[in-house]
């Protein structure tokens, strides 16, 4: 991923970001609310040693701040936490005050100061109070027993003082710290998310994948469930312009090798691939050429009923040797659109697209019409689109938004690899219309938005064939 797939993860999943964001604040507000106040008692004290004890001033700065250092262990030692007790007459045990107590010495000083934590600040303060009287007297036991001078002495410089508010739970702090978690783990989660999609969803990728030009770019059109077909109020929509520039596409795809028998298939399901033959089949029929529909999917087909056409007698019958073609092709519309309806549901339609029979037909077939459009089933779970595919000049294979994976497309393409098949191209269906160029597909649409009023104004116009 470069820096615009990974600004594009964080503008397409843009809520994760901002429910994980969130999340954190709400458990550093959390933590800030569970969390027990703690009050500090600090003093401070002064290590020096008597000039007497040491040749140099600089050996005796030196021998001072060594026992700093080990004094600070015994800030938090169980011995002072008995003299602790015993003089302040608190309710604890020598470890409970051992825990209260955090000794530090500031770097190349002789001061060494003990800081006290406790949810109670006069608690905090007794403590520091009997660390200021008795830790004088425990480090002159421990380090100036049996001699006649001090070797080590400690003044109290600072304190005992405790503080106002309380020093923990820092508000400010854990709610930025959450926030920041939050954000963080969001935008990973977005990123994580791009990663793990591994549906199709740029023409690059697409055009990558297949190494065959992308011939057309279908927007998502919400009406699309309910009016299928481009014909009415749908002439002049964005899925009508697009599958013109793919009409047009077709026609230059090779100008050498021009196409006239084309299978419409797909990876999987409910991708599009009738609905994108059928349409394809009128705005070839729109452009003054004679077209015919061949339904070749005979295990769940479609075509029929998108067109409101009878079924029941078609392609299956035909190859079966029951009627004749020209008693079962139907026209479709006011256009040279013909339609070969599927017929019964045989139970092996596989076999019935590879048999001589149909071999026969497309040829006798071509002479016939300037198109012949080929829908077939989804090329992964059953062989029909691959043995159809023999039959024709070239292959569409058709790849919905957000829907196939890459693995399913590369999978289809070597399906029709492995018979020799000539893949075009692709068709990219349903993409959000808010990646297209407003207007149109990819570039240019002519129209208004509402075909109604344009009639309306033809006809005012004196042009009632619009």
């Amino acid at each position: 991923m470069d820096l615009r797939s990974y600004l594009r993860a964080i503008r397409k999943y843009w809520w994760i970001v901002v429910l994980v964001t969130v999340v954190g604040a709400g458990g550093g507000l959390l933590r800030n609310e569970q969390a027990t106040p703690l009050y500090a008692s600090k003093v401070t004290f002064f290590v020096s040693t008597p000039s007497e004890s040491s040749t140099t001033a600089f050996n005796s700065d030196q021998f001072a701040q060594r026992r700093a250092n080990s004094y600070a262990g015994v800030l938090t030692s169980d011995r002072l936490g008995e003299l602790i007790i015993a003089s302040s007459g608190l309710p604890m045990t020598p470890g409970q005050v051992a825990r209260e107590i955090k000794a530090s010495v500031q770097l190349n000083t002789v001061l060494l100061t003990a800081t006290v934590t406790d949810p109670s600040p006069d608690r905090a303060l007794k403590i520091a109070t009997a660390i200021s009287s008795q830790f004088g007297g425990l480090v002159d036991k421990l380090d100036n027993a049996g001699s006649k001078t001090a070797t080590v002495a400690l003044n109290v410089v600072s304190g005992p003082s405790v503080s106002s508010v309380p020093v923990s739970p820092r508000k400010k702090v854990n709610l930025t710290l959450g926030i920041a978690i939050g954000l963080i783990l969001g935008l990973a989660a977005a990123v994580a998310r791009e990663l793990a999609d591994t549906t199709v969803r740029t023409p690059d990728a697409l055009r990558g994948i297949t190494d065959v030009p992308v011939l057309g770019t279908i927007a998502y059109d919400g009406v699309a469930k309910k009016s299928p077909l481009v014909v009415g109020n749908q002439v002049r929509s964005l899925r009508a312009e697009a599958l013109r520039q793919l009409r047009t596409n077709l026609r230059f795809v090779d100008v050498d090798n021009p196409v006239k028998v084309l299978v419409v298939t797909s990876s999987t399901a409910s991708e599009g691939k009738t609905t994108s033959a059928t349409n394809l089949a009128i705005v070839f029929a729109e452009a003054s050429q004679r077209v015919l529909l061949i339904e070749a999917d005979m295990r769940r087909p479609r075509v029929a009923d998108y067109l409101g056409i009878d079924r029941s007698v078609g392609l299956t019958n035909v190859l079966a040797g029951q009627v004749e073609v020209e008693d079962v092709l139907q026209q479709w519309g006011d256009d040279e659109l013909w339609v070969l309806p599927s017929g019964s549901i045989p139970p092996n339609p596989s076999e019935l697209l590879s048999s001589k029979n149909m071999v026969d037909l497309v040829q006798s077939l071509r002479g016939r019409f300037d198109m012949i459009i080929i829908d077939t089933p989804p090329l992964l779970p059953v062989t029909d689109a691959a043995v159809a595919s023999a039959l024709s000049d070239g292959v569409v294979l058709v790849v919905r938004y957000g829907k196939t994976s890459r693995t399913q497309v590369v999978t289809a393409v070597r399906s029709l690899a492995s018979v020799d098949a000539r893949l075009l191209g692709t068709i990219f269906n349903m993409r959000p219309s808010k990646g297209l160029v407003q207007g149109g597909y990819d570039g240019y649409g002519y129209y208004e938005d509402k075909p109604a009023v344009n009639r309306a104004r033809a006809q005012a116009a004196g042009n009632p064939a619009l």
